[in-house]
């Protein structure tokens, strides 16, 4: 019977694999350095169930956080299920559901003010718009890309993500801007967020756009990210509308429990709440 290896050319056909069942860029990224990171901590030996389970403890044992293990472990199980390896398949950790939200992490509505303020005032005209853009509409980093010329000019923007389509309203006042900078960009038709060369934005070149305007804008970098301008989309959509059916499908959720976790409270926001409730006399 063969060994049972983990080759860089197996990778690279798992790869090929996740881009025939339309997973977006950046999940086959990511799917693709964890395979990698298995297959070097293997070292060339046979691939077993006990192989994968040691792989798990000793990322434990690294100190890397739950969620960051059972996302490992989602690549390489979708790489066992490629090769038809279904013995190798590991369990995920099972982690409580969290109560609270981490305050050193949350992204608020004054944090999110200055960080427009501030890349403005440095002339970052394309990272504020940006910026508006996705805490207005609560997309993805990844789907920038579909706010183009004629979204704009119609109002709405259609985006597909994992075989879905869902259809985005943009806010009368973004779109007005979104044009304003397309035609100062000289930008007629298609993608409005490009690189010099004319090519669309990247995720990493967002992310660290962001990234540079902490120092300047005096706020924690925990707190900026671009999924975090989601986050504070769905709290604020959920505040006003108090309807998470609605937010789920805005947020192109297929299931609502992913929904909620968006809106967990912080620590301080339920210590406020439980002292409103007046129950200790």
């Amino acid at each position: 019977m063969k060994k049972r290896q983990i080759t860089e050319q197996i990778i690279k056909e798992y790869i090929g694999y996740l881009s025939t069942q339309e997973r977006s860029k950046g999940t086959i990224e990511k799917y693709r350095r964890d395979t990698r990171a298995f297959a070097q901590w293997a070292n060339g030996r046979e691939v077993t169930k006990e192989l994968a389970v040691k792989w798990k403890s000793s990322l434990l044992e690294r100190g890397y956080a739950p969620v960051t293990i059972n996302a490992m472990l989602s690549a390489v199980n979708g790489l066992f299920r490629c090769l038809g390896w279904e013995d190798c398949h590991v369990k995920f950790l099972c982690i409580q559901r969290r109560l609270f939200r981490d305050s050193k992490r949350e992204l608020s509505r004054m944090d999110y003010q200055r960080l427009l303020f501030c890349a403005r005032e440095k002339g970052k005209d394309r990272l504020a718009l940006i910026t508006e853009t996705i805490c207005a509409t609560g997309i993805r980093v990844s789907e920038v890309k579909n706010i183009t010329v004629e979204a704009a000019k119609q109002g709405k923007a259609e985006i597909s993500t994992k075989g879905k389509i869902r259809v985005i309203l943009l806010p009368a006042k973004l779109c007005r801007k979104l044009l304003k900078y397309a035609k100062k960009e000289k930008i007629t038709s298609g993608i409005i967020f490009r690189t010099k060369s004319g090519k669309e934005i990247g995720r990493r070149q967002i992310w660290a756009e962001l990234k540079g305007l902490c120092k300047f804008a005096k706020i924690e970098p925990s707190k900026v990210f671009p999924h975090n301008l989601r986050h504070l989309f769905a709290r604020i959509f959920y505040k006003a509308s108090k309807d998470i059916i609605k937010l789920a499908d805005v947020l192109g959720h297929s299931n609502v429990e992913t929904t909620r976790i968006y809106l967990v409270a912080t620590g301080e926001e339920h210590q406020r709440q439980m002292e409103r409730l007046g129950l200790v006399l």
